[in-house]
């Protein structure tokens, strides 16, 4: 099985072929191809871990398949005694990319 762990938008995620994962928002269009340069650790087919330090010289591959906002989130700021109050909502801007290659 090929699994790898790549790292994108500081934070790493455990993937093989096939697998969609969220990601900070990627500056591509969709059905765009992109490369995932920065791979810390690959299991190959013959069951052997490869550990990069910090990376190995291969690379990931993905497909964009969607540019979509999270849900909203609510953030409230209050103050007692003093007639403070504050809501602000926010959306977290992600792409949606499916692991094509490893």
């Amino acid at each position: 099985m090929d699994l790898a762990i790549i790292k994108t938008g500081g934070k790493q995620y455990l993937v093989k072929k096939g697998d969609k994962i969220k990601v900070e928002k990627i500056t591509a269009k969709i059905g765009d191809s992109i490369k995932f340069d920065t791979l810390l650790t690959a299991d190959s087919t013959k069951g052997q871990i490869e550990l990069g330090k910090p990376g190995l010289a291969s690379k990931a591959e993905g497909k964009v398949i969607d540019q979509k906002k999270a849900k909203k989130i609510s953030v409230m700021k209050y103050k007692s005694k003093t007639r403070y109050h504050r809501n602000v909502g926010h959306r977290q801007p992600y792409s949606l990319v499916e692991i094509e290659k490893i």
